[in-house]
């Protein structure tokens, strides 16, 4: 148990019977009344995000959340696998779970695995992530008053924006929260 005041984002909470991951929280003190604590949760299995206020000092229940260090080893057609790196047990997991993650994921990457009483809720990959351009058209020169993007195909099989003097076969760094094209790496 915890206090609407020990709120952290990233915490989990059990609020009847189902799982809050706290996105953002701020505590306000009106000029009259008591203090509360607004905050934006996001269910841990549905991903629907609502907002919620508290009352200051209202006991809420934290659920335990093991964040386990995995490897992702492959997918079998129905499922991905992911091996513990420290018992070496490997886990199932269905494409529900791993979620958007499926776009980043290569074969013996690292990768977080939060489980809750034995059962798996999300996969967390790092804040970025570099993968190889599969395909890209060459990208031509012509009016334009900015920098423009030209639609790339990564090594996973996910689409993204990129500039238009990237070509076919160069590495480039991913933002895995947004998908985004962070910028090219250079070895």
């Amino acid at each position: 148990m915890a206090t609407t005041n020990d709120l952290k984002n990233g915490m989990v909470l059990d609020l009847d019977g189902q799982l809050w991951s706290v996105v953002w929280f701020q505590h306000h003190k009106p000029g009259k009344g008591g203090a509360i604590v607004r905050t934006k949760l996001k269910n841990v299995l549905s991903g629907k995000v609502v907002d919620k206020t508290f009352n200051a000092d209202v006991k809420v229940e934290v659920a335990t959340v093991d964040k386990r260090d995995m490897t992702y080893l492959y997918n079998d057609g129905s499922a991905f696998v992911f091996m513990d790196k420290s018992t070496y047990d490997q886990l199932q997991l269905q494409p529900e779970v791993v979620g958007d993650a499926v776009h980043f994921l290569l074969e013996n990457q690292d990768a977080i695995v939060a489980v809750h009483d034995d059962l798996p809720l999300y996969v967390e990959l790092p804040a970025s992530v570099e993968l190889t351009v599969e395909y890209t058209e060459p990208g031509l020169q012509g009016d334009r008053s900015s920098g423009g993007t030209k639609p790339a195909k990564l090594e996973t099989g996910y689409d993204i924006q990129v500039p238009l003097f990237l070509t076919t076969g160069e590495k480039v760094k991913v933002d895995t929260r947004t998908g985004d094209y962070l910028g090219r790496v250079t070895s």
